[in-house]
């Protein structure tokens, strides 16, 4: 037997037969190449990275924003405890009334735009833990196992009454544990502890009334700022994403767009806190216009972010599906994003928002277009999308509802128009008949006949 020779070794080579070459070649592609799954890990690794940076980046402007609201704060708790424990001493007599400046900072330094409402759950905290402390230390004693009891049965109580924690709950368990272990040794506990927290919470008040007011205008535009910043950036990322249908992007901008509870939760507080000065602060009550006016622009503006993760869902699954997408999508994107810029201008200087207006007639006309050109199901979503957004701009900057839908409606159909022209139909009065013209001729006889057996001359005839 002869050597045994590979069974490589009898297949030609590569050069010499071209359709084994075609098959290595297909079964070269069909196999995942070895660092597949690592760049696939490096994306992720990448992605994640853009998102920490972002985010990092994204909290030191807001802590940036956010320093004059900070700074306002902070010297309002100093001064309402050196205030209360002030008046607390010179009001209620020797004693340490430690509580009076505690409750002061406490009433400042809670969340802003919920100081009266924590103030006097505050309050009644104090209040529910002394009377079931006294009540129960009357019936149990005192002792270890009576302080735990005493402060079980305050919390719940405190819980039933406010459904959830808070100043009450936690006021009503710190004033039950200091009856039920400091009042047998120290009497006399129970009114001083109701004094001061009616100080501290007073003096909280009125510090954030009257002396160190906050401007609620400029938080509420510092709050909103991150929106708006997030709108124009987003929409003209969006338009670039469409016009080179790079699916990628638009599944960015949706990320991203996610991504923002925390700004509108932010804008929120601040609405809160804008609120509470404009009703218990003198000095800001000329305010409170001004305040009504831009809470209903930042309902608005808030459902125009909802509007724009909607359509950057609507994109993605649009280029998924390979949909036509007409130039006049993207450029409508790109008005709308330049309108929401707009807006922010005029709303900050008090102009006639006429800018803004021109550009979301534009838009809208842009969607008509589009729609009009020939688009299918997501793309059709995209124009009705643009619409609602653009009508929902036009009320954030002071448009009533009918006259936002009007103006909408009027340029997207104007769009429209430009691509299909209505036809017009010319109506022609219809030619009578030579059997119609035969009857109008034997009527006109026959009353000709009967004037003339009645006797009257023809001047003398009624008119018919």
């Amino acid at each position: 037997m002869g050597p045994v020779v590979p069974a490589v070794a009898l297949l030609p080579s590569l050069g010499d037969c071209p359709a084994a070459a075609g098959v290595t070649a297909a079964m070269a592609d069909d196999r995942p190449p070895a660092d597949r799954d690592q760049s696939r890990l490096d994306e992720t690794a990448e992605r994640t990275v853009r998102r920490v940076r972002h985010r990092g980046g994204q909290a030191g402007r807001i802590r940036a924003r956010q320093w004059e609201v900070t700074l306002v704060i902070s010297i309002q708790a100093g001064l309402a405890a050196a205030i209360a424990a002030l008046l607390a001493k010179n009001l209620l007599g020797q004693g340490s009334h430690v509580f009076a400046p505690a409750a002061a900072v406490g009433t400042i330094a809670t969340a802003i735009g919920q100081r009266a409402r924590r103030t006097f759950e505050l309050l009644g905290g104090v209040a529910l833990g002394i009377i079931i402390g006294d009540t129960l230390r009357f019936l149990l004693g005192s002792g270890p196992w009576q302080t735990g009891v005493v402060v079980a049965l305050a919390i719940a109580a405190a819980l039933l009454v406010a459904g959830k924690g808070g100043p009450l709950v936690g006021q009503a368990g710190g004033t039950a544990v200091l009856i039920a272990t400091l009042a047998p040794m120290e009497r006399g506990l129970e009114v001083p502890r109701i004094f001061d927290a009616l100080v501290g919470g007073a003096v909280g008040l009125v510090v954030v009334a009257l002396l160190l007011p906050i401007n609620p205008m400029r938080v509420l535009d510092r709050a909103a700022a991150p929106i708006f910043t997030i709108l124009c950036e987003q929409l003209a990322e969006l338009a670039r994403a469409l016009r080179e249908r790079d699916g990628a992007g638009t599944m960015a901008v949706l990320e991203r767009l996610r991504g923002t509870e925390d700004d509108l939760g932010r804008l929120h507080d601040a609405l809160s806190g804008a609120e509470e000065v404009v009703t218990i602060a003198p000095v800001r009550w000329h305010r409170r216009q001004q305040y009504h006016r831009y809470a209903r622009s930042a309902g608005h503006l808030e459902r125009l972010l909802l509007d724009t993760r909607a359509m950057a869902r609507w994109s993605t699954t649009a280029l998924q599906y390979d949909e036509p997408i007409p130039p006049e999508l993207p450029g409508a994107m790109g008005r709308l994003g330049q309108a929401v810029a707009e807006m922010r201008v005029e709303c900050r200087v008090g102009d006639d928002p006429r800018r803004t207006r021109r550009l979301v007639e534009e838009c809208a006309e842009l969607a008509g277009r589009a729609s009009a050109t020939g688009v299918k199901s997501f793309g059709e979503s995209l124009v009705t999308g643009l619409r609602t957004a653009a009508s929902d701009l036009l009320r954030a900057a002071g448009s009533e509802p009918e006259d936002a839908n009007r103006i909408v409606r009027r340029a997207a159909g104007a769009g429209e128009a430009e691509i299909h022209p209505p036809v017009r139909r010319q109506l022609h009065r219809a030619q009578p008949t030579r059997a119609a013209r035969a009857r109008r001729r034997a009527h006109l006889a026959a009353r000709a006949r009967n004037d003339g057996r009645a006797g009257l001359p023809a001047r003398e005839r009624p008119a018919r």
